[in-house]
Order: structure tokens, then C-alpha cells, then sequence
């Protein structure tokens, strides 16, 4: 037999064994498993998050506040400074030498006093006695008072010029981080030099974020609608989620919100506060925001991945009473976390189907 006739009779032979089959036995289609949820309206906390950035609470520029040549920096740059802290120290021999002037003149004038004084003490009982006229008594005293006057303005000169020396040594006006000094040593420095460096707070430290008009509006009318309950801002809690992803450890609170909406950047600044002891967060830091503490009264909420989206809008699938899948619009409101608040469309007990969907 030839090999073509060989391969036609084996053709023949598999397609009658094949159609003497038992079509009973051959696979049916499966209905596909879905899972479901009944919408339960209840109250469910709101999370808020916006985009901040971390601001010293009291930057504070360090200047030398009197004129003269800088002579040493007494600090590491970049470092952790306590209050109080020496910084810099300028060249105080001038300023000592004024001083010692000032307390020379104050004890010139001083004896000037003293002998002004012993005359007046000695004019008294003259005059008393008609000694002497009332004229040598009246110019008596009037010198112990220029004297004592002059006394008084020498003092002053003596805390002027002590002041002066005091202020050749720098210290550190807040306990921070410093930045690197502007100004090297055996520069000639004075108050309109500039900032020799400066120092910012960390402990506490601020948080700086925008709430955006679109926003404002859209809560302040969700409020006044009963569509959310927020306390007042100070009883919010903020948290702060880092770049790593990692959040921080301690909450802060919110303490100040600007009452003026900024045309530039067509937000309203809200500003919070969070204790920071061991100066992990650092002033410039980008961080994300997250207030919490509102309420959604009665609120719907679906899983993301049930709700999708047609030419017609938002839509979800729901098992009616007789379990067949059907379509159903719905309004969609903010997203919190994995699901979505449904502002319309869903009533309570309705079944919706998160999982088992073909999606087109």
C-alpha cells in the first residue's frame, strides 16, 4: 500500500473513533465563582493626605552685633548646638581696653561725689548758723548733684562697655542644628555683614502643607451637607509618611492655618507641629501628610477593583434577588486606601461583586 493511501485509512480510522464518542462525557462550562459583599452604610473614618515639607519651628540667623575682626569659630558645622553655646569669638583687646577707660572715668567721677558730698557735709551747719549765706549752701548742693549725675552717666558708660566686650563672645541663641559659617576667621565683621551663620530649631518642628480652594470648598460644603463631621482642627491627629515609605513615629497636631488664600499659589497654608527629640526629621524635608479624625456619617464603601468605568460612567455589578449579575451606575466619591466611597447608587443590603469579573 502506498504511504498517501496510508495516511488517508488512518485519517478515516480516528475520525470513527472519535465521532463514536459519548458527547455526555465531554467537559461542560462552569459557571466562574464571584465573591461579593453586602454594602452596610456605617460611619468610617476619613484619611486625608496632602504633599508637606518640614520647616524649623525658630530659625534663627547668628550676627555679630558689634564691629570688630573675627577670631575664632568655635563650633562644628553642621552640627547639634545647646543655647547658649559659644560660636565665634572676636577680638575683645579693644573692648577691654574701653572698659577699663569707662571704670577709670566712673571712679573719677565717683570721688568727684565724695568731695562734693564732704563740702555740702561741711556747708550744712553754716548756714544753719548764718555762717555762711544760703547761696554757698544752695551751690553746695548743686555741685553734689552734678556729681552724682555725672556719677550715673559714667556707670552707664562702664555697662555700655561691657555690653561691648560681652558681645565679642557669640553664643548660640537657640539649641538646633548649624549651618556652615558665611564668614571666615580674621575677617573684619560688623552688623551689616550679614549673618555669620544660623541655627534652627528642630524640637519641635513644623510641618508645612497647602489645602487647595477646589478642596476647601468641597469640605466646607460636605459639611455643611452632613456628608462629613470633622472636630475642630486642633483635635485632628497628623501623621507623616517619609520618603522610604516608613512613617513617622510620633503624631503631631494641627496649630495654625492661614486665614489668607495665596493668589501665587492658589492654596491656603495649614501648619502642624510634631515633637522631634532626636532631630530625625530636618528642616526641607518632603513628606506626605495624613489628617485624620473626620467622620463619613452612613457612608458607602466599595473596593476599587469592583468599580469600573464605560462610556456611561461608574459602574458596578451587583446579584440581584434571583442571583443573576447585573449592572449598576453609581456616583464615586474619594478614594480611602483600597476602596471607594460611593456617594449614590448603592442601597443597604445591596450584593456587589469584588472578584470573579471579566473585565472588558
Amino acid at each position: 500500500m502506498r504511504e498517501g493511501h496510508k495516511f488517508i485509512l488512518l485519517c478515516i480510522i480516528l475520525a470513527t473513533l472519535l465521532g463514536g464518542c459519548d458527547k455526555t462525557q465531554q467537559p461542560q462550562l462552569q459557571a466562574p465563582e464571584v465573591t461579593v459583599i453586602t454594602v452596610s452604610p456605617q460611619d468610617t473614618p476619613v484619611i486625608f493626605e496632602y504633599v508637606g515639607n518640614t520647616a524649623s519651628s525658630q530659625q534663627v540667623e547668628v550676627r555679630a552685633r558689634v564691629d570688630g575682626f573675627l577670631d575664632e569659630r568655635l563650633y562644628i558645622e553642621g552640627g547639634i548646638v545647646k543655647q547658649g553655646q559659644v560660636m565665634f569669638r572676636m577680638d575683645a583687646k579693644p573692648f577691654q581696653v574701653q572698659l577699663d577707660a569707662a571704670q577709670s572715668a566712673l571712679a573719677e567721677q565717683q570721688a568727684r561725689l565724695w568731695t562734693a558730698q564732704a563740702d555740702l557735709k561741711r556747708v550744712k551747719p553754716l548756714a544753719k548758723a548764718n555762717a555762711v549765706s544760703l547761696k554757698e549752701l544752695d551751690d553746695s548742693q548743686g555741685r553734689v548733684n552734678a556729681a552724682a549725675a555725672a556719677v550715673d552717666m559714667a556707670r552707664a558708660e562702664v555697662d555700655t562697655a561691657q555690653l561691648d566686650l560681652g558681645y565679642t563672645t557669640i553664643h548660640a541663641p537657640v539649641t538646633g542644628a548649624s549651618s556652615f559659617a558665611r564668614i571666615q576667621n580674621g575677617a573684619y565683621v560688623n552688623s551689616q555683614s550679614g549673618p555669620l551663620t544660623y541655627v534652627a530649631q528642630l524640637d519641635p518642628i513644623w510641618v508645612d502643607f497647602s489645602l487647595s480652594e477646589d478642596e476647601y470648598l468641597k469640605i466646607r460644603q460636605e459639611r455643611e451637607s452632613g456628608q462629613l463631621r470633622t472636630p475642630d482642627a486642633e483635635a485632628l491627629t497628623v501623621k507623616l509618611v517619609l520618603s522610604d515609605g516608613s512613617v513617622y513615629p510620633d503624631t503631631g497636631r494641627i496649630f495654625f492655618g492661614d486665614a489668607t488664600y495665596s493668589t501665587e499659589t492658589g492654596t491656603f497654608l495649614v501648619r502642624a507641629t510634631f515633637s522631634n527629640p532626636g532631630g530625625t526629621l530636618r528642616p526641607g524635608q518632603f513628606v506626605r501628610v495624613q489628617v485624620s479624625g473626620a467622620v463619613r456619617p452612613d457612608a458607602v464603601l466599595v473596593p476599587q477593583k469592583a468599580v469600573l468605568q464605560g462610556a456611561q460612567g461608574f459602574f458596578v455589578w451587583i446579584v440581584d434577588a434571583g442571583g443573576k449579575a447585573q449592572v449598576r451606575g453609581v456616583t464615586v466619591g474619594d478614594w480611602q486606601g483600597d476602596n471607594w466611597f460611593i456617594s449614590k447608587g448603592l442601597s443597604p443590603g445591596a450584593k456587589v461583586i469584588t472578584a470573579g469579573l471579566i473585565r472588558p
